[in-house]
């Protein structure tokens, strides 16, 4: 085998060998563990003044982007809306309603992601060329990114409350006053909002009901 390949072969037993040891420290998340990033996690709506943080925004960034995506194509990007100027322009694209939400958190996040991401698969997926399947098909290349970035959302929302933070997703803006007010230059293009902070519970209404098993799923 030339050297290429025995490195390789190194980074994969590594990994195997990691993945192995990490089963073995910890099987499972304990109950309390999974209520507090799932069973039990509320949306907030009000929000205490306690601050975030640039060390947990980086932390919470570097929990978020280990998740996978496929190919490892990795397309969302994230901005932090944190300071009084740019809350201002952020809410020329909020509903009405949601505007005491995002205006009281501590900090927002734009929850983006980058239409060009696939040029920087030389860097993410090295050990094969997979450029050509997203060149000339943007269809393909939307549908990946919108998905992708959606399910970084997702490890976003949990890593945050994993580290002892509150969130609340929102939905309820403009899309492309966002892209206009943030992204005009990069040419990002935002997915959803999330604010995050320490939450103020005296807002939160009853858990609304969950589907059970039967109603939503079968096993073939």
């Amino acid at each position: 085998m030339n050297n290429e390949t025995d490195s390789m072969e190194t980074l994969r037993r590594d990994a195997q060998t990691a993945v192995r040891a990490l089963r073995q420290r910890v099987s499972r998340l304990d109950d309390d563990a999974i209520d507090l990033i799932l069973r039990d996690a509320r949306s907030h709506y009000a929000w205490t003044d306690k601050p975030v943080s640039d060390e947990l925004l980086h932390t919470l960034f570097d929990i978020t982007i280990a998740g996978p995506t496929s190919m490892n194509t990795c397309p969302a990007r994230f901005l932090f809306v944190r300071s009084a100027e740019a809350k201002a322009r952020l809410a020329k694209s909020v509903k009405p309603a949601n505007l005491p939400k995002m205006m009281g958190a501590p900090v927002t996040a734009i929850i983006a992601w980058d239409p060009d991401y696939w040029q920087r698969l030389d860097f993410l997926f090295p050990h094969d060329d997979r450029k050509p399947m997203f060149a000339g098909n943007t269809e393909y290349a939307h549908d990946a990114a919108y998905r992708n970035s959606t399910l970084q959302g997702g490890y976003f929302m949990i890593a945050a409350r994993a580290m002892g933070l509150d969130v609340g997703a929102m939905s309820g803006f403009s899309n492309a006053i966002v892209d206009e007010e943030f992204f005009a230059e990069s040419g990002w293009k935002s997915n959803f909002l999330c604010n995050i902070g320490y939450a103020d519970e005296t807002a939160l209404f009853q858990k609304l009901p969950r589907f059970a098993f039967d109603d939503i799923c079968e096993i073939l």
